[in-house]
């Protein structure tokens, strides 16, 4: 068993669980918040959407222990809350509710929308609550409420209360091609988080950034990420198609829980070889589960003790079935899986060792967040690797 401490809903909470325990069943069964619904219990249809540190995530699939001293928000916490009032007025007003039980998520993701979202469209609140699956009203009523208060004085006046932060230092819409990102402190070990670099992503954009260390010379490392076959057999799941000097097409095979996809896309790559900087500019889809996506990456190579240090900064975009796990703390830590294993592919390819084969298994999502919670357990336990 695990003692955490959490503030749940402004309170502090200490509660002792079992290392597999989801935050959907400590607030429901320890702490009898029943307003988050177990639908699915898969992520995917957005019923148990909760927020962790003010960022929407699927309290089914988000594993308790993973959230001790963090500030978890149900929706039995907005009773004092301007923007949640008038939308829940609006859900009324718009009959955008009819059983309810998809409600309580529905609600807090349009909340998250609004603030996020001031002049959003009809078909882009679509675009955004697509990982919250209603089988009732067909939606159409939610989105004119969601619509409604996006735009309304209450959400502006929430935003304008909200702190201020630097805009953002690369990959805004009008960044100049290649800015060079943030400089960083300390080299990272592999799968370590690098530092944020100063302002946020543009709206409906989640920002990852990562950085990682292999022991081998700049030009060597930097020769590598520019050799796209190297980096397709590299990458989980990648299926290189075809590639020219700036551009690449191909397919990304992606498995979260029982959803499976194969992102069909292309990218726009620039670099800077002098410098050592690259840009990669792509979007995607996958026609069974109607998910699409955009990114827009950076990448460099520096000299570090030891080799050379990637670091690596994106701005994504995902919507559709697969967008439930976009903006949460789950889909930072499957990236941050995703580019220890790359790493690790990389330095074995770098070192002459057999490469993985050209077209790879699919990304299993939930086992890169299974080998995650494996090594934070052996972090807290304070136990080597076997």
């Amino acid at each position: 068993m695990t003692v955490l401490t959490l503030t749940v809903n402004g309170e502090p909470v200490t509660v002792d669980v079992a290392p597999r325990t989801s935050l959907a069943d400590v607030l429901r069964e320890h702490l009898r918040l029943t307003g988050t619904h177990l639908g699915c219990e898969h992520g995917v249809c957005g019923a148990c959407t909760v927020l962790i540190d003010d960022a929407p995530v699927r309290a089914c699939i988000t594993l308790a222990v993973t959230c001790d001293g963090q500030s978890v928000r149900t929706i039995e916490g907005f009773s004092d809350d301007p923007v949640m009032a008038e939308l829940r007025t609006a859900f009324s007003r718009e009959h955008a509710l009819q059983c309810g039980f998809c409600t309580p998520g529905m609600l807090i993701a349009g909340r998250d929308i609004a603030l996020r979202m001031p002049c959003a469209a009809p078909e882009t609140v679509r675009h955004e609550l697509s990982g919250n699956l209603c089988r009732c009203t067909g939606y159409a009523g939610i989105v004119r409420a969601v619509t409604t208060v996006a735009a309304g004085e209450a959400a502006a006046t929430a935003r304008a209360e909200m702190p201020t932060i630097d805009a953002p230092v690369i990959l805004s819409s009008d960044a100049a091609p290649l800015a060079t990102p943030a400089p960083r402190s300390a080299p990272q070990s592999s799968g370590t988080p690098a530092s944020a670099s100063p302002g946020v992503a543009p709206a409906g954009v989640t920002r990852f950034e990562e950085q990682f260390v292999i022991a081998r010379p700049p030009a060597a490392v930097w020769a590598a990420l520019t050799d796209f076959p190297m980096v397709a057999a590299c990458v989980p799941g990648a299926e290189l198609i075809e590639h020219g000097d700036s551009h690449v097409r191909g397919r990304l095979h992606v498995a979260v829980g029982p959803v499976k996809a194969a992102f069909a896309g292309s990218a726009k790559v620039e670099r800077d070889d002098a410098r050592r900087i690259g840009r990669v500019q792509g979007a995607g889809s996958d026609a069974a589960s109607g998910s699409r996506s955009r990114a827009d990456a950076t990448f460099r190579v520096e000299e570090a003790p030891g080799g050379s240090r990637v670091v690596l900064v994106v701005d994504y975009a995902l919507q559709g079935t697969l967008a439930q796990v976009s903006r949460s703390g789950v889909a930072q830590e499957i990236g941050r899986r995703l580019v220890a294993t790359f790493a690790a592919n990389l330095d074995a390819a770098l070192a002459g060792e057999a490469a993985p084969p050209p077209q790879a298994a699919a990304l299993d999502a939930k086992a890169l967040l299974w080998a995650s919670l494996k090594a934070w357990l052996r972090r807290l336990l304070k136990r080597p690797p076997p």
